[in-house]
This record gives structure tokens, sequence and C-alpha cells, in this order.
């Protein structure tokens, strides 16, 4: 039975090669008409920005290669997120590297003399705000996370009295960094007015 369908799709793939052939015998010097492709007339479109599923790709692969990993302190508890002292490269080791959320029991120190690489994954270095949690556990603050971040802009809180603090933001959630990137680039393109 197997024999049977593979002979007739190569029979089916012969009969479509000879169809795909121009007849170049001397004998017939005929010419077979094509109609015209109802696309002949669309102009090239060599010098307009890509497609915005292309860009959506380049977006997202934008985001996955400044992905960080941050595993640090939470130093403060905001409805839309945490400030977290990102840096605490022993969070990553077993059993602690099994949930986002770390009891602030657990003895953990600042790596010292660590510096933030460029690759993906890299640790994450510094103080960071982290949105789109997830939702369980409920985080306390001086408790720590180990999360991986997409960046997402600049974040500015208020960190003590008045003084007002602006530091990198970062989601736990890749759809969230490819929207923000997005919503970015058409503030960039739409015109001034």
């Amino acid at each position: 039975m197997i024999q049977l369908g593979v002979l007739v799709l190569i029979a089916a793939m012969a009969a479509m090669a000879a169809l795909a052939q121009t007849n170049n015998s001397t004998s017939d010097h005929r010419s077979i008409e094509v109609p015209e492709s109802p696309l002949a007339n669309v102009p090239s479109r060599t010098n307009e920005s890509p497609p915005s599923c292309q860009r959506v790709e380049e977006i997202r692969a934008d985001c996955i290669q400044n992905r960080r990993i941050i595993c640090g302190k939470i130093l403060k508890v905001l409805p839309d997120g945490l400030v977290v002292d990102s840096g605490y490269t022993n969070l990553m080791r077993s059993p602690l590297n099994h949930s986002w959320l770390v009891p602030g029991t657990v003895t953990a120190r600042r790596a010292a003399n660590l510096v933030e690489g460029h690759q993906p994954e890299a640790i994450c270095i510094g103080l960071v705000f982290l949105t789109d949690l997830p939702k369980k556990p409920a985080a306390k603050i001086y408790d720590y996370v180990n999360l991986t971040g997409y960046p997402t802009g600049q974040y500015t809180y208020v960190s003590v009295g008045d003084l007002r603090r602006s530091v990198r933001r970062f989601s736990t959630k890749l759809q969230k960094s490819i929207e923000w990137k997005q919503d970015e680039s058409q503030k960039q393109i739409a015109p001034l007015k």
C-alpha cells in the first residue's frame, strides 16, 4: 500500500516537471500566451520598511538578545512591580533556583566586582524595576527573586521622601516587552504635532 502511494507521488511529480518544461523543438514555433499576472503592475517595495510581521520578529529577537537574569533582594514593593537590587548570584544555586521567589531568611550576598555582560541571560547588576510577576506567592520586602527579565525601558519611583530614582525596567513576560518596543517604535514614527 505504501509502495503504491510512493509510485503515485513520483508519477505526479514527473508530470508536474514535464508541464513546467518549455518546448524548445525547432519544428514547433508557436508561442504560448501567458495572461498577465494581476501583480505585474504592482510597484516594487524594496525601498519601504519591512512588513509588520518581519518587524515583530526583529523586535522579538532584540528582546531575547537583551534578556537578563534578575536575582536579587526586593527593596520596595509597589502596586505595579518590585524594585530589586540585582546581582545576588548565589541565589542561582540549587535548590533556591527552583522558585522565582526565595524567602528573606536565606543567606545570600551580592557578588563583589561583578560586571554585567552583554550576552543573553547575563546577570543583571544594580537596581531594577521588575513587572509582570507570577501571581503566587506574594512577594515581601527583603525577600529575593530569581527571574528572567526582558527590557521595557525606564521606571521612575520615589525612594525616600521626595527623592526620585530612575532605574531600568524589566518584564518577566516576553510578549509585554515586545508590545512595549512596538509602542515605542510607533511613537518615534508618529509625526510631531
